[in-house]
């Protein structure tokens, strides 16, 4: 396999990938040999969307697999209620059974959190955590400690009512075939995309598939109804994996406080901003993402460590399944 693919949204060897009966698709490029690197995406998008750094991680030297998660993507979208623990869960299932063997993670947005709960649910199996940005709405309201029971069964109640009121097989189409998605998906980034027609291309086609308003209804009732262990600001506290945080200054989705806070209470992690980009910096400034996260990667792994091997099969619930 050539070290590196071309640059567009169809980058390296595509496959599929079953896990507890969903299809799951992912990709790789890179030398069978070289260390293993997964990417993963984030909300909406998909493992085309590293279409600017993968093929250049493959020339790095890395084995470069992307990984397409449950709802999105070229992936299975099932009508069940989804969050970051069930991610985590593919994410780990995915470095035994495809990898086989520990890797350093990299998230955007959404893939971030997945990084960051696949290294707590394994750590002998993610050798580091790179979020760039890391999203969770714990960071700016946590969670209270303690909520009644009532309280609880109300809310999912009315949750559970609302999500199943509104008409998400009506919203979710209208959205992905009107320039509406094109107006959402600007505000992730500081740049123009109006002519990135492969990008507009990434994020619609799946959210066209019949299935994406079952799958965008199970995520927001997974997403609302996590314990506070799965949560970021937990999840944090129970990290021994090292972590990177790269952040576009002029994100509008998760401000660049929410990292600085972050990283202050947090003084083990490392914060680095990219000027002039948004929400997407792996997309909208990929050389300064890249000039970022591989002298990182030297300075924290080194070839040897990456390259070394661990085994383990055992997956932990934070806070349930």
């Amino acid at each position: 396999m050539p070290s590196a693919a071309v640059q567009t949204a169809e980058w390296g060897v595509h496959s599929t990938w079953h896990w507890r009966g969903w299809a799951c698709h992912w990709r790789v490029s890179g030398h069978e040999a070289a260390p293993a690197l997964l990417l993963l995406h984030g909300f909406g998008a998909a493992s085309g969307h590293w279409r600017h750094c993968a093929p250049e991680l493959a020339a790095q030297g890395w084995r470069v697999y992307s990984l397409d998660l449950l709802g999105f993507g070229q992936s299975a979208q099932p009508a069940r209620p989804m969050d970051n623990r069930l991610w985590g869960q593919q994410v780990c299932a995915f470095l035994d059974q495809v990898v086989q063997g520990p890797a350093v993670v990299v998230g955007n947005s959404l893939g971030g959190l997945t990084a960051l709960t696949a290294a707590v649910l394994r750590p002998d199996r993610v050798q580091a955590v790179v979020a760039a940005p890391l999203p969770d709405p714990a960071l700016i309201q946590p969670l209270p400690n303690r909520r009644s029971p009532w309280q609880r069964r109300w809310q999912r109640r009315l949750l559970w009512l609302v999500l199943h009121l509104l008409p998400l097989e009506l919203v979710v189409p209208l959205i992905a075939r009107t320039g509406l998605l094109k107006a959402g998906l600007q505000g992730a980034y500081r740049r123009s995309i109006q002519s990135d027609q492969e990008l507009l291309q990434l994020i619609a086609r799946p959210a066209r598939r019949p299935t994406a308003a079952q799958a965008l209804r199970g995520m927001s009732l997974g997403m609302s109804r996590r314990p506070r262990g799965a949560t970021a600001p937990a999840l944090l506290e129970q990290l021994r994996s090292p972590m990177l945080l790269i952040w576009g200054r002029q994100d509008r989705f998760v401000p660049l406080a929410i990292g600085e806070s972050v990283a202050a209470m947090h003084s083990e992690l490392e914060l680095h901003v990219l000027d002039h980009c948004g929400h997407c910096p792996h997309d909208e400034a990929p050389e300064c993402f890249l000039a970022v996260l591989l002298p990182w990667l030297d300075r924290n792994l080194g070839r040897s460590d990456r390259q070394g091997t661990t085994s383990g099969d055992e997956t932990h619930p934070l806070g349930g399944g």
